[in-house]
């Protein structure tokens, strides 16, 4: 079975590619130079040339503030581009896994989010993102459709990556704690993508890490295992902050947990707590970067 990976220069296809070349897996990697996602014309024919078993897109636009002021692009890339994707995976008769995002919806739940729970983006990327699912099941009503939230890695930049880079540079961390959600980890996530697709899996799912915490206590947690792993640390201090003293162009969701009950039934394994899996990460950036 031959998977082609979209956005495979990214920090989840990336994470992707990887996997799938460590385990000898034939792989298609297509990045920004290969393919464009901003000529949506291109994108189509390009997809159904290579006649892959699987296409799983990666590919986005995922600066959520900028996408504010470049709403043209965001859904040229997200919607035009995704739905041209799923018209190429048409063509050759294959299977497509396109990876969504929490933001579609509103965060005004106190109940984790399930997949047919009413949709309320607050920004243009959210909208975007619902639009490009949107535009893939009218092309390809089988289509599987992963949504994921908090995403950080080893590759690509992330919340991770920027706090390790600050508490090396700055003696307090400021950081917002009435924002809540679950970190996922690139790792894990794409164990769970390998696991739909083994089983031939069609329809939404939503994947996160277990457990659910703020912005503020997931910094505590980072710059505590940071230590511990040997990074270079000298922030003291790290100090809860209201989103209203963070102002930014783009409104992020207040509550930000999806349900995973539905992916349980298919993953035959424990989802890990979103702790366990950032020192994993941890212990792996602090490897790349000897």
């Amino acid at each position: 079975m031959t998977i082609l990976v979209t956005g495979a220069n990214g920090q989840l296809g990336r994470e992707m590619v990887l996997a799938l070349q460590a385990d000898g897996e034939p792989c298609i990697a297509i990045g920004r130079k290969e393919l464009d996602f901003s000529r949506p014309d291109q994108v189509a024919d390009t997809i159904a040339g290579y006649a892959a078993d699987w296409v799983v897109n990666c590919a986005a636009y995922t600066q959520v503030d900028k996408a504010e002021e470049e709403r043209e692009l965001a859904f040229t890339v997200n919607r035009d581009a995704a739905r041209a994707v799923a018209k190429g995976v048409k063509c050759s008769d294959g299977r497509l896994l396109h990876v969504s995002t929490d933001f579609i919806f509103g965060g005004d739940s106190s109940y984790p989010y399930k997949e047919d729970d009413t949709t309320n983006p607050l920004g243009v990327y959210g909208q975007s993102k619902l639009e490009g699912e949107q535009a893939v099941r009218e092309v390809l009503p089988e289509a599987l459709i992963l949504r994921t939230a908090w995403v950080y890695g080893v590759h690509g930049h992330n919340f991770v990556k920027t706090m390790l880079r600050l508490a090396a540079e700055r003696d307090e961390l400021r950081v917002v704690d009435d924002q809540i959600g679950t970190p996922s980890w690139t790792g894990d996530i794409v164990k769970a993508m390998r696991a739909l697709v083994k089983e031939n899996a069609s329809g939404t799912f939503q994947f996160t890490n277990e457990g659910v915490t703020s912005w503020y206590d997931f910094a505590v947690e980072i710059v505590a295992g940071a230590k511990q792993a040997g990074f270079p640390v000298i922030a003291e201090t790290i100090r809860p902050i209201p989103t209203k003293d963070f102002p930014l162009p783009a409104k992020r969701p207040a509550y930000s947990v999806l349900s995973k009950e539905k992916i349980r039934h298919v993953l035959d394994y424990p989802i890990p707590h979103w702790r366990e899996s950032l020192h994993a990460m941890l212990e792996s950036e602090k490897e790349a970067t000897k």
